[in-house]
């Protein structure tokens, strides 16, 4: 395909009146609606925003290559617009932008659109087709001047297709590269020109595997790799890096590619550096580059834990919610309401499934530190935490124990005689990760978890005859405490032994604040959008499900991956809907089952129980979502690794 049959008359905007980036957005964007090629002008606005929040499009050069790969794409499109004055794009450079390119890709764009996309990047990379194309005075200039590169582009990658890189270069010069970026449009292509360019110009052999958004493209094989001096990755997502153990390897951002390819190609070339270690089938970056911060290498080990026990989560607690509309009490044997596919279900997401979840938790964040010699460790810290009322607090501190331990007696047993090493994943690590862990779980962690348990349990004993209201809050806060832990279950059993005598109220607050979490983190992801990665957002469903069935645990891979924000903003809103709950009256007389006994047992309150629940939901929500910032490229980078 053509360039030009994307970039046509009808999507040339020529000059700009724009005077700021945002402004050349929407006209190019309106440039595009009229010409019919978008659905939807507002979404697509916002896919652009989107992808200028990970990173700027303007490139350098004075080139801007605003882009989005989006439903809200009719038929894929380029609309061109230019300003001879330039405009501050916040461009790689710092320099003002004048050519503007705006790519409209549908979201199930064929490979031959992207591959028009591929050939304009590299079009833009001639200094001399920029300085035409600034000056053009007409649409039909632009095309012309864009067609002929066509030409010339297609015939140059043609015979680059014919030539045999691997072979064709002197001993010890070889540099390959990877180029890929977020939506694998623009600079994907950029970057591998950029290098391809450069590499022409200082005689060295080079060969570029591009990841796009039509896949991986010159797949570098493991005769190349063998044979490279050095390996350029220049990537804002994911790549496979594990297949580079031992070479010399650079890692830098995608812009890097473009702007700095003769000093990556220096570095690629310079055997003094040390070689990349591949470590578990995760990135693990020479130490001449530049590390992880400690921040985002602990979020990377806790998401790692959050996004194995997601699954188990949702399929739990949607099970749980499906058993209640048997009846509140259908999976007990003996009880009337009885049934045994009911309490089949109930063995399958309360008794298996949940059971689960913090030893995942824990075994997946102890994986993600010390690969598969920690992770029998972080699940038997998890298991540990659950018989000792730790919850899910203790199920994270039990997998970076685990994680870092096993860490550190692989270093102490790591000059053991070569005759030994068959021993250590089968016999040494397990034995002395899984006793150590287990030792310190027990007498060091649970021990405080459990005072902490009967100091609450005395708190409440006491707080029960006072003021409602004030037992409302402190109930329902405590309920969002941990989900399920320590703090919640010291609630519950206290609001469940007070409805044995008679007193609803307890229990009451209890299920109006336990149903809140989840409701809250759904409605978060509703109305903050752009705050959550696309695998959170697919949970919002069930977490109205499991909300709405008194399943408080849908909230906790939220809270487990950002402690510090959610359960505050939990517990306020939490309290707040027990507390007006009870003070309007509602007085729930069934332990569990969330609406269902909402309805059944207290009908004459349910507008004053849902107020309370509305209220604190959005409470929780909007706290919640004002107080997360905004997810950061390197978290965005490990949530595709991850997902």
């Amino acid at each position: 395909m053509r360039i030009t049959e994307l970039l046509t008359k009808e999507t040339i905007a020529m000059d700009l009146n724009a005077t700021s980036k945002d402004k050349v957005i929407e006209e190019l964007a309106e440039q595009l609606n009229k010409a019919g090629k978008l659905n939807d002008e507002v979404a697509f606005k916002e896919a652009i925003h989107l992808r200028e929040s990970q990173s700027t499009t303007g490139i350098g050069e004075g080139i801007a290559i605003p882009h989005a790969k989006t439903d809200a794409v009719s038929s894929p499109a380029i609309a061109f617009g230019k300003s001879k004055e330039g405009i501050d794009y916040q461009s790689l450079d710092a320099q003002p932008a004048q050519l503007f390119f705006m790519i409209a890709a549908p979201s199930g764009g064929a490979q031959t659109h992207l591959d028009a996309l591929a050939k304009l990047s590299g079009i833009l990379m001639d200094e001399t087709v920029r300085d035409a194309l600034i000056h053009a005075t007409t649409k039909e200039e632009v095309l012309h001047i864009i067609n002929e590169n066509d030409d010339e582009v297609s015939q140059n990658n043609a015979d680059a297709q014919t030539t045999n890189i691997s072979t064709d270069y002197d001993e010890g010069n070889l540099v390959l590269a990877v180029t890929a970026c977020p939506t694998g449009i623009a600079h994907t292509y950029m970057a591998a020109d950029s290098l391809k360019n450069q590499a022409k110009k200082m005689g060295i052999p080079i060969k570029v595997e591009t990841n796009g958004s039509g896949g991986i493209k010159n797949h570098l094989t493991d005769e190349d790799i063998n044979k490279a001096a050095g390996i350029i990755v220049a990537a804002d997502v994911h790549v496979d890096t594990n297949r580079f153990d031992g070479k010399n390897v650079i890692q830098v951002p995608v812009s890097d590619g473009i702007k700095k390819p003769e000093s990556l190609i220096n570095m690629a070339l310079d055997q003094n550096r040390q070689p990349f270690v591949a470590k578990g089938g995760k990135q693990q970056a020479s130490s001449s580059n530049e590390k992880q911060s400690i921040s985002n290498t602990i979020y990377k080990h806790l998401m790692n834990g959050v996004s194995n026990m997601l699954p188990l989560v949702i399929a739990g607690g949607i099970l749980m919610a499906i058993v209640f509309l048997f009846g509140e009490n259908s999976f007990k044997p003996d009880s009337s309401q009885y049934n045994k596919f009911a309490a089949n279900l109930w063995q399958i997401g309360s008794e298996s499934a949940f059971k689960l979840i913090v030893p995942i938790l824990a075994g997946f964040i102890a994986r993600s530190i010390a690969d598969k010699p920690g992770f029998a460790a972080g699940l038997v810290g998890g298991m540990l935490a659950v018989s000792g009322d730790s919850g899910f607090l203790g199920g994270i501190i039990a997998g970076f124990l685990a994680g870092y331990l096993t860490e550190g007696i692989k270093y102490v047993f790591k000059n053991l005689p070569q005759m030994f090493e068959g021993l250590k994943p089968t016999l040494i690590y397990p034995l002395l990760t899984v006793t150590i862990t287990g030792l310190l779980m027990v007498y060091i962690v649970n021990p405080p978890t459990a005072w902490l348990n009967h100091l609450l349990l005395d708190g409440l004993n006491n707080l029960s005859g006072s003021n409602i209201v004030l037992l409302g809050l402190v109930i329902g806060a405590m309920m969002a405490i941990d989900m399920g832990g320590p703090f919640n279950k010291a609630a519950y059993v206290f609001a469940t032994a007070a409805l044995t005598e008679g007193n609803a109220a307890a229990i009451t607050a209890a299920m109006v604040g336990g149903m809140i979490p989840p409701i809250a983190i759904a409605t978060s992801m509703l109305l903050f959008r752009k705050k959550f990665t696309k695998a959170q957002k697919g949970s919002i469903v069930p977490n109205y499900v499991m909300g709405l069935s008194f399943i408080t645990e849908g909230a906790i891979p939220f809270a487990a991956a950002d402690p510090l924000r959610v359960i505050p903003s939990m517990m306020i809103g939490s309290g707040i809907g027990g507390a007006i709950a009870l003070g309007l009256g509602s007085s729930i007389h069934a332990p569990h089952g969330g609406v269902i006994v909402i309805l059944a047992t207290d009908s004459g309150h349910v507008l004053q129980t849902f107020l309370g629940i509305i209220i604190g939901s959005l409470i929780s929500a909007i706290i919640y979502g004002v107080l997360k910032p905004k997810l950061t490229k390197e978290q965005l980078e490990i949530a595709e690794e991850l997902n």
